[in-house]
């Protein structure tokens, strides 16, 4: 079994981008493969941050020596169009070679509403991740693209600045659908590691992968991750990822900050939380807990670092206690 991976998340909803910056300094030094962010116009809960995501990215990238940096993920279907989309992420890896990656997802209507999308059914959603993924392969293969689909346009698009390589392209799935798009038109799948959904979403995307004639690539199993220095610390500043945790936020049009985080609180208990989440002052704990998410299937595992109490605490922990304790694990296979 090849060396699993562990990437730090970057939650902007949660910190202000100067700190975040920080953060993946830290997380470099700390030991972690890589970096990946939340790429948000609002956050789940108010008060919250947003800083936006690609113009973090290149501090990020400069800031830090080696690791892979990217999104997990972006959503190119209304704000964001699939050829600009493309032409930031080629832009990124040509500046940093070999460093860049892009997820992608449908989306939530919380980032897409307020800037004037009215909300499709899920369908939709998929359809349009599906057409916006064609459009960015082709530009990123140099095609000079005219484009007229159900719903996106392009007249002679061609990015003038491409990198020597591609950026590899993560597709975010919840479901078989778009886990059968990962595999059809992405170079790897991202899906949060839920051991009750997990397992369905990964068969679908190697199905996929599979039926296209194509070798499965990367599986990211996405978890949020708050340590400090006792329990109940590490749950209180976890405590407003509540606010992500209602699957109904991912589908309709919910786009409120604070009618979500009211509804959440609501809907989503605290054992809930701890179970979706990696919440302990115990590093034994935290391995423990990856180790599961390894169990699943993954290849990379992408721990958002939400600890509102500590997050720089966090990270120094993962690298002198965590990623140690996991990694002795991984070479004894």
């Amino acid at each position: 079994m090849a060396d699993v991976r562990y990437f730090m998340g970057a939650a902007h909803e949660q910190f202000p981008p100067r700190d975040l910056l920080e953060q993946a300094v830290a997380a470099e030094q700390a030991g972690f493969d890589g970096v990946c962010c939340s790429d948000h116009f609002q956050p789940w809960w108010e008060p919250g941050e947003s800083g936006h995501a690609w113009a973090w990215l290149g501090a990020a990238a400069q800031a830090t020596r080696q690791v892979p940096v990217g999104t997990g993920v972006t959503a190119p279907v209304h704000r964001y169009h699939p050829a600009i989309v493309a032409q930031a992420f080629a832009t990124l890896e040509a500046m940093y070679p070999g460093r860049t990656f892009l997820g992608v997802g449908s989306g939530e209507a919380l980032n897409e509403v307020p800037v004037g999308m009215d909300w499709p059914p899920v369908r939709e959603q998929v359809d349009r991740l599906e057409e916006a993924l064609e459009i960015i392969h082709a530009l990123f293969d140099g095609a000079r693209l005219d484009h007229d689909g159900p719903y996106f346009r392009t007249t002679g698009a061609y990015l003038h600045t491409r990198p020597r390589q591609r950026p590899p392209i993560y597709v975010s799935a919840f479901g078989a659908r778009a886990a059968g798009l990962a595999g059809r038109l992405g170079d790897g799948l991202w899906t949060l590691a839920d051991p009750e959904r997990a397992p369905a979403i990964v068969d679908a995307y190697r199905g996929a992968a599979e039926d296209a004639g194509r070798e499965p690539g990367e599986i990211i199993l996405h978890v949020g991750v708050s340590w400090a220095q006792d329990d109940e610390a590490a749950f209180e500043g976890a405590k407003v990822w509540k606010g992500a945790q209602v699957d109904d936020y991912y589908t309709d049009d919910w786009h409120d900050p604070v009618a979500m985080q009211e509804h959440a609180r609501e809907q989503v208990s605290d054992d809930e939380l701890r179970q979706a989440f990696i919440i302990s002052s115990d590093p034994e704990h935290h391995v423990e807990r990856v180790r599961e998410i390894e169990r699943l299937g993954a290849t990379i595992v992408a721990l958002m670092n939400v600890s509102g109490n500590d997050p720089h605490g966090t990270i120094a922990i993962y690298g002198d206690r965590v990623l140690p304790s996991l990694r002795r694990v991984t070479a004894g296979r």
